[in-house]
């Protein structure tokens, strides 16, 4: 939500039933702002999410419980947070020290407490750091921040060394192991999520051109760049667009859902055979107004649950929600 008293992003709570039908909402305090998902459900029965305070920048934790209650935040350190991912009974956040100018991987167990963490230059020069900010700033496009964990290791996608790459980091050495590097913040890597065997399934971008790979090799040990990845072109996506991406299956197939915006303002859904990379279908969501995605969830009923904006009259931005049964997933991505 925008706040009159910070050029930060506010933070709004919406939980609604299975229908969606709203149960509560809560406008949590404009001290804190700039939260980045997802919201983490803990094996202790809460869900957690990274924010920051506004004056000082420092980042904090703060849990919500199953029945909207809100904890008092707990302090991190460091600042401007960019991505999270769960790991385990801890939590794994990408942040932005813009006193040092680093891009900083840490790992943080649910009271606060960083037990590793490793820091990466972003290159001299306030050029770098330009978007970064504006991104917090709300005023530019949102970059594609990423982090997470594959095999013993780690990643993230964040400025190291003057462009947006996606690295591999055992958060010991001083350098990453692996770093698939893009085009400053004008291409690389929009979306990765690992899969078994080795692969990824990937989305990346290139001067406002998408791409989509299903099923892909990284050389996690190595320099290499994102437009050698090639893919699958989709012209019919807005440019540089969001992509969300999840591994389900439907109808005993393992599927990777992609989900992005398209150039007519709507949300897209593309699904591919995890064990071939084959298109097995796609389905579009929203008419009349603009859509745009924001995340997605399997649920546990075997549907889908789309979260997104939506922006009535083209103006008035709402948070719109979609859900698709088992049923409607099984046709759309049945194959061909």
């Amino acid at each position: 939500r925008r706040l009159d008293t910070s050029l930060f992003p506010g933070i709004y709570l919406l939980k609604v039933d299975e229908f969606g039908g709203l149960i509560s909402e809560e406008e949590i305090s404009d001290e804190l702002v700039a939260p980045i998902g997802p919201l983490m459900q803990h094996t202790d029965g809460g869900y957690y999410f990274f924010c920051m305070l506004d004056v000082v920048l420092q980042t904090q934790l703060i849990r919500v419980d199953a029945d909207g209650t809100v904890a008092d935040p707990v302090g991190v350190g460091n600042s401007y947070p960019a991505a999270a991912a769960q790991d385990g009974n801890n939590f794994l956040l990408l942040s932005y020290n813009h006193v040092d100018k680093e891009s900083v991987v840490s790992v943080v167990s649910t009271g606060g407490a960083v037990s590793s963490s490793k820091e990466f230059s972003i290159g001299a020069g306030d050029a770098v750091e330009e978007p970064i900010i504006n991104q917090f700033l709300q005023t530019s496009r949102k970059l594609p921040f990423l982090v997470g964990k594959v095999g013993s290791g780690y990643y993230f996608n964040g400025f190291y060394n003057y462009t947006l790459s996606l690295s591999f980091t055992n958060l010991v050495a001083d350098e990453p192991q692996g770093i698939v590097q893009g085009q400053q913040d004008d291409g690389g890597i929009s979306q990765a999520v690992p899969l078994d065997g080795g692969k990824f399934a990937l989305a990346r971008f290139n001067f406002g051109d998408n791409y989509f790979l299903p099923s892909a090799t990284i050389n996690s040990a190595g320099i290499s760049s994102s437009s050698e990845l090639n893919g699958n072109p989709m012209p019919e996506l807005a440019p540089n667009a969001k992509v969300a991406i999840l591994r389900t299956t439907i109808d005993a197939r393992k599927v990777v859902l992609y989900a992005s915006d398209t150039r007519s303002k709507q949300i897209a859904l593309f699904g591919y055979d995890e064990a071939t990379g084959a298109l097995v279908g796609s389905k579009y969501l929203g008419f009349s107004n603009p859509f745009e995605i924001a995340s997605l969830t399997a649920t546990a009923d075997g549907g889908l649950i789309v979260c997104g904006t939506t922006y009535v009259a083209g103006r008035f931005t709402r948070i719109c929600l979609f859900k698709l049964s088992q049923e409607e997933l099984t046709e759309a991505f049945k194959g061909f």
